[in-house]
């Protein structure tokens, strides 16, 4: 068995796996916070939803600690995946890896590989006039972003993202995952081998000579942290463009006024992602017997923590779920919180300021198609990964 990659593009596909199809989850999530907001559920598991607790709990590793995601993610991602790590080994790994993100390398990645890719994303349609900014935009450049920092064979695209794609939805396709996974491992065995007696200024160069204390990563480490990165920075950063596309082509006056004023560039990432984060909820498990906001979590109990909900509390913000670009700052918890806050935050961030940024420098006019949006229904949908399926527009073609 082998994952399919002649298979062609198909949106809803994504949908069908652990993303679910649930269109609009915040009445039930105010309803949740206003009468439970710590709740026993039905497999006997309890669900955070307030944006205090949620918080308490992402920031108390040690009463809440990841090893029920690492047991999961294991499966597909090897014994190391770091999201899933406890201190202090989680500290050793994430120092080691966190020298390939140094902000001047981030720097070089912006102009020297994301606006490369993002701009020969849209070479394919920048000349018609017309577009789907899913399945021709959003759904690839990250992908292509990921491979590039990584250094990987351009012509190994149509290998690893479909495989990577696998490994997210290795819980509603287990067989389909765990053999991604292997490919991914005996693919990435014979490129780390490449650089370590070739080696580049790519992360896969920079992770094998990370040193820490004299210490270094092994291999397995380093495939894990490979196989986390590449379906991480592949789905949440395209659903995350999409949904902040979809909230500016829905609300023209602030699509207009980012246009005209680039300042307002980092507020409107925060609000999109605050808003319309592209992961809804995480996991935790309860290391011992504890109170979390009056009801008693036994060791071992398993506790889902509702980013989403909590990104949407109106205790913290007004009409918390308007897209408002203009809203007082207020932080959110979008890239989590604690010691296991997003170790690609600044990389997704940059990747969606570029890809809206040379959208409107290429794409006169953007706007909703009007032919089609109504008619197709555009919305954001899903039940633990959220964006749209579709973003049909129109724009002043130039030549």
């Amino acid at each position: 068995m082998s994952v399919a990659t002649d298979a062609p593009f198909d949106p809803m596909a994504q949908f069908t796996g652990v993303a679910g199809d649930v269109r609009d989850p915040y009445l039930e999530f105010w309803n949740r916070r206003a009468s439970e907001p710590v709740a026993l559920m039905e497999d006997g598991g309890f669900e955070v939803f307030s944006y205090e607790l949620v918080s308490q709990v992402m920031r108390d590793n040690v009463t809440f600690p990841s090893g029920s995601i690492r047991e999961f993610m294991s499966v597909v991602m090897g014994p190391y995946p770091l999201v899933g790590m406890d201190e202090p080994e989680h500290r050793r790994l994430r120092a080691l890896v966190a020298q390939a993100f140094r902000a001047r390398t981030l720097a070089h990645w912006d102009q020297d590989l994301v606006v490369p890719v993002v701009d020969e994303m849209i070479d394919g349609f920048a000349g018609r006039g017309a577009a789907d900014l899913v399945s021709e935009f959003t759904y690839h450049y990250p992908a292509q972003v990921i491979a590039a920092i990584l250094g990987l064979p351009r012509e190994d695209h149509a290998f690893f993202h479909p495989r990577a794609l696998a490994l997210i939805n290795v819980s509603v396709r287990p067989e389909e995952g765990i053999v991604a996974s292997e490919e991914l491992r005996e693919y990435f065995a014979g490129i780390i081998e490449d650089r370590r007696a070739n080696p580049g200024t790519d992360i896969i160069s920079e992770l094998i000579v990370a040193e820490l204390d004299g210490e270094r990563l092994g291999d397995e480490e380093i495939f894990s942290f490979l196989r986390l990165l590449l379906p991480a920075g592949a789905e949440t950063t395209y659903r995350a463009t999409g949904s902040f596309l979809y909230g500016l082509l829905t609300n023209p006056e602030q699509l207009q006024a980012l246009r005209s004023d680039a300042g307002l560039m980092p507020q409107a990432i925060e609000e999109s992602i605050r808003w319309e984060g592209p992961l809804l909820i995480t996991s935790r498990e309860c290391a011992r017997d504890t109170e979390l906001g009056g009801v008693a979590i036994p060791k071992g109990g398993f506790v889902t923590v509702n980013i989403g909900s909590a990104n949407h509390d109106d205790r913290r913000w007004e009409r918390p779920d308007e897209f408002d670009l203009f809203r007082e700052a207020q932080p959110h918890i979008a890239f989590g919180h604690g010691v296991h806050m997003c170790l690609g935050m600044h990389l997704a961030r940059m990747e969606m300021a570029t890809a809206v940024t040379r959208l409107f420098d290429r794409c006169p006019n953007l706007r909703p198609d009007p032919d089609r949006w109504d008619a197709e229904d555009v919305h954001i949908h899903g039940e633990r990964f959220r964006s749209p399926t579709t973003l049909p527009v129109v724009f002043d073609a130039m030549s």
